[in-house]
């Protein structure tokens, strides 16, 4: 079966094929590491999870490679009002980062580049672009692209430049789609970059943030590879601006196919902290929620539609799993029956349809109809084959009465770590309960353990 999506740079649905080796090479745009992500940030991460296990999902080798933003105009305000280093800034956002994404069921990507430790590849990539004549120096140090000297500008966010303001230098690491102008490549030390900066031809500074994933992609991806994505408010003038500096310096075309998610909005209202309507994961999970509960829902709206988060969606997504792993309980191993290859072929057109995983859970549900229907049935393998893509159904079943005494005493004490709001302590216990061979499930009733 062909996998389709959809190419933001063509605007078009087209099949998704690899370039060389059976294998997507796949670009992510990271986290930006001066804060914890926030629930519109997994949004993202949780989408192009689905996407490269459905890559996957159809017998296709993936290499994907996420950034981490580690200087940039937030990173270094964030450290010098904090007094220390940005590597110490960073690095507590950078274990949240990964710590969160376990919590989600996130697979890890194959390479996390930061890019302070790319710092020569930039200068590489911004002094090649200084001598084809499209990037310059400006009077305080600073190096721009000249957007006018590359012809295809504008290409993948479709602008029209008669009717944009063009001509200014965009100094910011971000700015509005209204100031199309010349954007920066490396920028020159201010006293408020304090310690932060590096050396360069052009003097002492620190690269702008669009040339960070340029240079990054190019040395693990090559210069040309098979996908990129992000959020849509990445798409100008973040990717934008990657297409102009990579394929001015290599006169190659930079991406196959690019791919966007749309935004995320609570109740109804953009997220922000005014609103009190601002989510980290952590927030969610001091509130009761699972990662496997979140999970669900950030993934259960096709991703270039936007998507609602409701705290009614979050007591939905309770009740669908709780009904999935009932039934699932009930499953055996097997040849599956004709009627449960049904569903999953189902599942497979509509994963291959440009994710759509609204669909998908159609035929997932359709499957644990038919299973109930049947009072259980050699249908393991379907489910395990639906949970490779959608990675929120559990297959333990529940052993309360069988609980050891050293997993019932860790119990106890992570119960009591909860109450006294010990986060830390709580998570410690839960991974030494993991290790142990039990996974927690946390309620609104409380904790309850079951055998992995």
């Amino acid at each position: 079966m062909e996998m389709k999506v959809y190419n933001s740079l063509s605007r078009r649905v087209e099949p998704l094929e690899p370039l060389a080796d059976n294998t997507i090479r796949l670009y992510t745009c990271g986290p930006t590491v001066y804060n914890f992500a926030h629930i519109g940030n997994f949004r993202a991460y949780t989408f192009e999870d689905i996407l490269r296990r459905v890559v996957q999902f159809n017998g296709m080798k993936i290499r994907q490679v996420m950034n981490l933003t580690d200087v940039d105009d937030k990173t270094i305000r964030g450290a010098n009002a904090a007094g220390v280093p940005l590597t110490d800034y960073t690095k507590t956002y950078k274990d949240a980062f990964f710590a969160d994404l376990k919590k989600l069921n996130v697979q890890p990507a194959e390479v996390y580049p930061a890019a302070t430790d790319h710092i020569p590849e930039m200068i590489a990539l911004v002094e090649k672009l200084v001598e084809k004549g499209v990037a310059y120096k400006s009077d305080d140090g600073s190096v721009y692209f000249a957007v006018t000297k590359f012809p295809g500008y504008g290409k993948l966010a479709h602008i029209d430049f008669d009717h944009q303001r063009t001509g200014a230098r965009c100094a910011a690491d971000e700015y509005d789609k209204e100031n199309v102008g010349d954007f920066a490549l490396w920028k020159a030390w201010e006293e408020s970059d304090g310690p932060v900066g590096w050396d360069s031809p052009w003097g002492r500074g620190r690269p702008g943030w669009h040339i960070e994933c340029s240079a990054m992609s190019m040395k693990y991806l090559g210069e040309t590879f098979d996908l990129h994505t992000g959020g849509i408010d990445n798409l100008f003038p973040h990717h934008e601006n990657e297409i102009a500096q990579a394929e001015a310096a290599t006169g190659k075309e930079f991406v196959k196919t690019w791919m966007h998610c749309a935004h995320l909005r609570v109740n109804g209202e953009k997220m922000s902290k005014s609103l009190g309507n601002f989510f980290t994961l952590r927030d969610l999970l001091e509130k009761g929620w699972s990662g496997r509960e979140i999970r669900y829902v950030l993934i259960n709206a096709h991703y270039r539609q936007g998507l609602n988060f409701a705290f009614s969606a979050l007591e939905d997504a309770r009740k669908s799993l709780e009904r999935i792993d009932r039934c699932v309980e009930t499953a055996t191993e097997g040849e599956a029956p004709d009627w449960a290859q049904k569903h999953l072929d189902d599942f497979a057109e509509a994963v291959n349809d440009d994710l759509n995983i609204p669909k998908a859970f159609a035929a997932l549900f359709g499957l644990v109809r038919d299973t109930n229907a049947h009072g259980g049935g050699p249908v393991l393998s379907v489910f395990r084959r639906m949970d490779e893509v959608l990675g929120v159904i559990f297959f333990g079943k529940a052993e309360k009465a069988e609980i050891p005494a050293e997993i019932q005493a860790l119990l106890d004490r992570r119960a009591e770590a909860r109450k006294a709001k010990d986060w830390a302590e709580s998570d410690r216990l839960r991974d030494e309960i993991a290790a142990a061979g039990w996974l927690v499930k946390d309620s609104r009733e409380g904790q309850s353990v079951v055998r992995k």
